[in-house]
């Protein structure tokens, strides 16, 4: 509530790569006037420009996005204390998304095939200060060696599982060897492993669990 007991205009930002997602959620919330929405963006790296230049208090926001992710985007606003809250928006089939997110810093989570009613109830109570997530079993969140990689970084830890080698990691994913290695580099650091076996190894560990 505002000083003179009005109820406070909650200001949104949309991301998503879809243009349909995008209209369709924002007519859902310019249609009610708790909301107004500021800024609709396609990508993370838009996304991370709109920030710098308007200021709202919550996003919901995309998973598997070009240029930067869902992830990349909760990584990139970590320690940033005006950042807005994150509501990760997804159609991911990955159970493991929610904690994920949750890891990353995200303060709520909604699936798309979600009525979206639940949405907008997700996007009030993250204003209000409140996290909102299907349920997360919170022991796994810093047990997970694969919360914080990126989709594509999941893609190669997967391809290595294979025993694909890095000429066939470039070949398969169109990169160069010196890009394929630079995400070698990220990926193990983030797993905290030295090599590709001992990552193959944490990957099909957490597999089997």
């Amino acid at each position: 509530m505002s000083e003179n007991g009005e109820e406070q205009v909650i200001d949104i930002a949309i991301v998503d790569k879809s243009p349909i997602v995008q209209s369709g959620l924002r007519a859902l919330f310019e249609n009610d006037k708790r909301f107004s929405v500021v800024a609709v963006a396609a990508d993370g790296e838009r996304f991370m420009e709109a920030i710098e230049r308007l200021s709202f208090d919550v996003a919901v926001t995309g998973w598997e996005m070009p240029y930067l992710s869902g992830a990349g985007v909760l990584r990139a606003l970590r320690g940033q204390p005006d950042a807005p809250r994150i509501i990760i928006y997804t159609g991911s089939q990955d159970l493991d998304v929610p904690r994920q997110a949750m890891a990353l810093g995200a303060a709520g989570f909604c699936h798309k095939s979600d009525p979206p009613e639940r949405l907008v109830d997700t996007v009030v109570a993250v204003a209000s200060g409140r996290m909102a997530f299907p349920y997360v079993d919170v022991r796994e969140l810093d047990l997970n060696p694969l919360a914080g990689l990126t989709e594509r970084e999941r893609e190669i830890l997967e391809s290595l599982s294979k025993g694909m080698t890095n000429q066939q990691l470039a070949e398969d994913f169109e990169i160069s060897l010196n890009t394929v290695k630079f995400h070698l580099k990220n990926l193990y650091g983030k797993m905290e492993v030295e090599n590709r076996a001992q990552a193959v190894a944490k990957y099909l560990g957490r597999a089997t669990r």
